[in-house]
C-alpha cells in the first residue's frame, strides 16, 4: 500500500511540475537522430529561417502561420506526442542554449544590438513591460539573462553552442546579416547541409515567398490564429522591419557602449564592427567563420 501511495504522490508532483511550469519540459523532448535544429537566441531570425527552409523543403504546400506548426514546428509550441507523430526527418525550433542530444543544427547568430532592440518590443507585444519603459532602462535586465535563466543571456547562447559545435560535422553557422545580404547564397548552403539540391529556381521561390512584405500580409490576416501571437498585441506587429543595422538609429549611446563594454570581444569574434572602437581596432576583426 506504500508503495502505491508513493508512486501516486511521484505521480501528482511530476504532473503539477508540468502544469506549472517547474519541470523544463521542452529539454524532455523526444529527439530522433534525423531530426534537424533551427536554433538561435530569440528575435535573432528564428521565424524568418523557418520560412526560408520550410518554402524551401515543401515547394508545393507554401509555408504559413496556419502550417508552420506543422512543417516546421516550435518546440516551445506543441507537445512531444504531436511532435513525434510529425513526418521525419523533422525540422524543429529552437531557442536552447547547446543540448548534446541534437544530431544536427543550424544555428543562426545576429547583432545583438538589432537583437536587444527586436527583443524589446516583443515583450511590449507580450505585455511583459510596461509601455512607455525606455529601451535603456530594459537593456541592462535583459542581458544579464535572468528573464531566460535556462537560456542565460545573449552571449551565454551563442557561447554555448560555439564553443562546442563550430567546426563540426552536424553543424551549421549562420550569421542573419550574410542571410540578409545574399539569400540565395545562404538558403544555398542550407540546401547542402540538409543533403538536397540548391537548385535555384526553388531557392528563388522560397525566398519570394518567405518576405519580410508577404509575412507581414499573412500575419495580419493570421495572426490571431496562429498560437504564438494568438494572445499577443495586435497593435504591434511580430514582424518587423526585418532588417540589420537598425540598433544605430535607435539605441543610446549610452546603451551601446554599455553593451559592447559587456559583448564586445565576442561581437568583434563574430564579425560585427564596434561604434566604441578606433579604426586599428576594427581592423583587427576575424570573422568566426572564415
Amino acid at each position: 500500500m506504500a508503495l502505491f501511495f508513493n508512486r501516486a504522490f511521484r505521480h501528482l508532483s511530476r504532473v503539477y511540475d508540468v502544469l506549472s511550469r517547474r519541470t523544463l519540459i521542452e529539454r524532455e523532448i523526444t529527439i530522433f537522430d534525423d531530426d534537424v535544429f533551427i536554433t538561435s537566441y530569440t528575435r535573432s531570425g528564428t521565424t524568418w529561417m523557418r520560412f526560408l527552409v520550410g518554402n524551401f523543403v515543401n515547394p508545393n504546400e507554401p509555408i504559413t502561420f496556419l502550417n508552420v506548426e506543422r512543417l516546421v514546428p516550435d518546440m516551445y509550441k506543441n507537445a512531444d506526442w504531436v511532435l513525434r507523430r510529425l513526418p521525419r526527418p523533422r525540422l524543429i525550433k529552437s531557442h536552447e542554449a547547446f543540448d548534446a542530444r541534437y544530431p544536427r543544427v543550424i544555428y543562426i547568430v545576429r547583432d545583438p544590438r538589432d537583437v536587444a532592440i527586436s527583443n524589446y518590443h516583443w515583450e511590449l507585444k507580450m505585455r511583459s513591460i510596461r509601455e512607455g519603459c525606455p529601451i535603456e532602462e530594459w537593456v541592462p535586465g535583459w542581458m544579464d539573462g535572468s528573464s531566460w535563466p535556462r537560456v542565460g543571456s545573449w552571449a551565454d547562447s551563442v557561447n554555448s553552442w560555439l564553443a562546442t559545435r563550430l567546426g563540426h560535422d552536424g553543424f551549421l553557422f549562420m550569421r542573419y546579416e550574410d542571410i540578409h545580404e545574399n539569400q540565395q547564397r545562404e538558403l544555398a548552403r542550407v540546401a547542402e547541409f540538409l543533403l538536397l539540391d540548391p537548385d535555384p529556381e526553388r531557392i528563388n521561390q522560397a525566398i519570394e515567398r518567405s518576405s519580410a512584405a508577404n509575412m507581414r500580409k499573412m500575419e495580419e490576416t493570421q495572426g490571431k490564429k496562429w498560437v504564438a501571437t494568438s494572445r499577443t498585441r495586435s497593435d504591434k506587429p511580430y514582424i518587423r522591419e526585418a532588417s540589420s543595422g537598425g540598433w544605430r538609429d535607435v539605441l543610446p549611446e549610452e546603451t551601446v557602449a554599455y553593451m559592447e563594454a559587456h559583448w564586445g570581444p565576442l561581437m568583434k569574434q563574430l564579425g560585427y564592427k564596434l561604434a566604441t572602437e578606433t579604426k586599428e581596432e576594427a581592423a583587427e576583426i576575424v570573422h568566426v567563420a572564415q
